[in-house]
């Protein structure tokens, strides 16, 4: 019995001996390699900088060596490419596209020809901390690409939410030999036990704080639906009537849609995150029933905008105004009439609250769990804007769990492998748009 116990031991050990050896004796990859998105990517995903070889002249691999030891040691997840302005690379989309191939959360900065811009995954880096930090560089007229990169880095590491990913390997020092794979290959044999342990206690354990998040959220979604179904309920409106036309019967059927989507989505809902799913539905469905309102009183069609930032039942929004919660900065929020009409009195709007243990709060002023209900409305672009200061969006800048587990619109942390799962508004519709947050508009043009 002992003899066979070994064997099962002994035949694993072997195996991941032999391929840590084989990894010891392959050489890192250099910054270096056949240019365009993909090899930029394939570079980027193992270690923190990429040349390609058209752009050598501006940025040499001495120089490349020397900021790629400087992004490991500071141990966080900042890609720097230097690319030249050629057509395999598209000025509108290309941090986009970029951050989609290498699908790694974390800061990106792009040399591009003789422009300079970055952006990041907001949980790594606020968009305006990015913003701030491009204009600088690019204010500072630096000489040269490696200044103006260095600069840049020296910055941002400091900054940087996250960890390196485990992809780049070794952060420097003494390197990967024979005795450290061995000395790995045993660890790894005399831990794995309690790891696996350690592993499915976190895993109950996460399993059990979502289910309990869910609960409490499904109290505050089965009132929005609610609500919506009698909104529904209390429309005047027959597909049949006089006047109705096509435009009008397909705003109307499109709410109805919308009502069932969200029963839908919310029955199946398994994890706090799939509430998004319910909220988006019936921020859809009340645009529909604007939409309707215009065409059956014979106005345009309205905007699409944001749902009431202080309540969304309240449907569309109609107004920007400038709002400061209670000890907070003052920021722009979408307000519905009627709240545009209170505030202008000097009377607080009608805000959307929920249960606390401290008794019901407005949705801002309560916990993590509210996130993905709020994000669903609003959407990743817009929402921490908003929330900056209150309870909820000190959740979102400072709780590692509350994108991880509940379904936040920060995202992943730094270092994280997501692969092409990340919001584009994170990252913008393009450089001529000021996209992935940039500092100063994005590269733009085409060629």
């Amino acid at each position: 019995m002992k003899t066979a116990t070994r064997r099962v031991l002994i035949g694993p050990v072997l195996l991941l001996l032999a391929a840590l050896l084989a990894m010891a004796a392959v050489a890192a990859p250099g910054a270096y390699a056949a240019g365009g998105l993909d090899a930029a990517a394939a570079v980027l995903r193992k270690g923190p900088v990429y040349v390609d070889p058209r752009a050598s002249g501006q940025f040499p691999a001495s120089q490349a060596d020397a900021l790629t030891k400087k992004i490991k040691d500071s141990g966080k997840p900042v890609f720097v490419a230097v690319l030249p302005r050629t057509s395999d690379y598209q000025p509108r989309t290309l941090l986009q596209d970029l951050r989609t191939k290498v699908g790694i959360s974390g800061v990106y900065a792009v040399e591009f020809g003789d422009r300079f811009n970055a952006g990041a995954d907001p949980r790594v880096m606020p968009r305006s901390a990015v913003q701030n930090l491009v204009g600088a560089v690019n204010r500072s007229s630096y000489p040269t690409v490696a200044e103006r990169l260095n600069s840049f880095v020296d910055t941002a590491a400091g900054e940087a939410r996250g960890h390196a990913p485990s992809s780049w390997g070794s952060t420097g020092g003494a390197g990967f030999d024979t005795g450290t794979a061995i000395g790995i290959g045993a660890l790894i044999v005399i831990g794995g036990g309690g790891a696996y342990a350690i592993t499915r206690r976190n895993r109950r354990r996460r399993a059990e704080e979502e289910r309990a998040a869910l609960e409490e959220l499904r109290v505050v979604v089965d009132e929005d639906i609610t609500a919506f179904g009698e909104e529904l309920d209390r429309l005047d409106f027959d597909p049949g009537e006089p006047g109705a036309d096509d435009a009008m019967r397909a705003d109307y059927a499109h709410a109805l849609d919308a009502y069932e989507d969200a029963k839908s989505a919310m029955a199946a809902a398994e994890h706090p995150r799939d509430v998004q799913a319910v909220t988006r539905a019936l921020e859809d469905g009340r645009f529909s029933l604007a939409t309707l309102a215009a065409r059956r009183e014979g106005k345009p069609v309205p905007e699409r905008r944001p749902p009431c930032f202080f309540d969304p039942r309240h449907g569309p929004s109609a107004v920007d105004v400038a709002w400061a919660p209670s000890g907070g900065a003052e920021r722009t929020v979408p307000v519905c009439a009627a709240d545009k009409a209170r505030l202008d009195e000097g009377r607080e709007p009608l805000a959307r609250t929920v249960r606390t243990p401290q008794g019901d709060r407005p949705y801002w002023d309560a916990g993590p769990a509210y996130a993905p209900w709020a994000g669903g409305y609003f959407g990743s672009g817009l929402l921490p804007g908003l929330l900056v200061g209150t309870v909820l969006g000190h959740m979102m800048m400072s709780t590692p769990a509350y994108g991880a587990d509940f379904g936040g619109y920060q995202g992943a942390d730094g270092g994280d492998v997501t692969g092409a799962d990340f919001n584009p508004d994170d990252f913008g519709g393009g450089f001529g748009d000021g996209g992935f947050g940039g500092g100063d508009g994005g590269f733009g043009g085409d060629f």
